[in-house]
């Protein structure tokens, strides 16, 4: 599906009932927006695994502007200020009151951004393997140059310059990265999903001309007052498990799990672990 706001087409899919019956009435379920890392990517990788939490929430999955299918327009336009505003028109767009907002890796940031601007509209907020500033690269580079390979240390200098000439350049890229992104890399199955993403590397070398080299919320988290739940993965190698301890640390009441087994790709390396943190989250702070 599609929505035309602001100056854009965002694609969107839902999953999930939001009403469901519950003896003699109607029980509205919570809203969750699931959004998608990058920037670059799409929310492709999220569908399947995210299926069994449409029992507590109804899921909403959408693509950022210039991503995925949602309408590329200027690039000028690829901006963490945009993708938040984006979100609040997708909300009014849908009707909706409260949402619950989980952001991974850089949706980790737009859903921070979102909550520092819009937490009025926030019931719940999951970020899940992201980092709170532009910290995060030189942290990225030390960790490659200790356990990277050398051609995995050559990958991220091209990533990190921000001047990827091409989207099957970026998909390659991401690719020979792939072990430093899960523990339980596989091959075949990580090009399967790369056929199913649509990339637009416009959007990353316009993060990495900016915004990614500048923004940094950790002054401002203190101020988030939402039940929020940080995930991290014990061995991410782009958003390490001490940035998300910093997040917890600064954001008032916030609930830590650093999965063990995990690295930056927290959903393919502990599925079970994940979804049942997220649903017991929810559960327990409605």
């Amino acid at each position: 599906m599609r929505a035309r706001i602001r100056d854009t087409e965002l694609y969107f899919d839902v999953e999930g009932m939001g009403l469901v019956p519950e003896g003699p009435r109607m029980r509205e379920k919570p809203v969750m927006f699931v959004v998608h890392g990058g920037p670059g990517a799409d929310h492709a990788s999220h569908k399947g695994g995210m299926t069994p939490l449409a029992d507590q929430a109804q899921l909403v999955y959408f693509d950022h502007r210039g991503q995925g299918r949602s309408a590329r327009g200027p690039k000028e336009t690829y901006t963490l200020e945009n993708n938040v505003e984006d979100m609040e028109a997708l909300r009014l767009h849908l009707g909706l009151d409260r949402i619950v907002v989980m952001g991974t890796s850089y949706g980790g940031m737009v859903a921070m951004a979102y909550a520092l601007e819009y937490q009025r509209n926030i019931s719940h907020l999951i970020l899940v393997a992201t980092a709170a500033s532009h910290r995060l690269i030189d942290r990225a580079k030390r960790i490659v140059a200790e356990r990277g390979t050398e051609q995995q240390r050559a990958a991220c200098e091209r990533l990190w310059a921000g001047e990827i000439e091409s989207d099957e350049r970026f998909s390659d890229l991401l690719q020979i990265l792939g072990p430093l992104y899960s523990t339980t890399f596989d091959p075949q199955k990580a090009a399967e999903a790369r056929a199913r993403t649509i990339y637009n590397v416009d959007a990353w070398n316009v993060g990495l001309e900016g915004f990614m080299r500048t923004f940094d919320f950790t002054p401002r988290l203190p101020e988030i007052a939402v039940p929020t739940l940080v995930i991290a993965g014990r061995h991410d190698w782009i958003c390490p498990p001490d940035l998300s301890e910093e997040i917890a640390r600064l954001i008032p009441g916030a609930d830590l799990r650093v999965f063990e087994r995990s690295s930056h790709w927290v959903r393919a390396d502990e599925p079970r672990a994940l979804l049942d943190a997220v649903a017991g989250f929810l559960a327990q702070r409605r």
